[in-house]
């Protein structure tokens, strides 16, 4: 939980960009995160919360 909560910190409030997505994969059970003005970041996060 703390994981999200920093890279989603770090992404709005000190690299300034945008979060225009956030899901879960069902089948694999990874985060998947889409941000940044031209949607340019990718971030996966998995169940054991490894950033992939």
């Amino acid at each position: 939980m703390w994981l999200i909560y920093g890279i989603t910190y770090y992404l709005t409030y000190l690299a300034l960009q945008p979060i225009n997505l956030v899901c879960v994969d069902e089948r694999s059970k990874k985060l998947f995160v889409l941000a940044g003005y031209n949607e340019e970041i990718e971030i996966e996060i998995a169940p054991n919360g490894e950033v992939v």
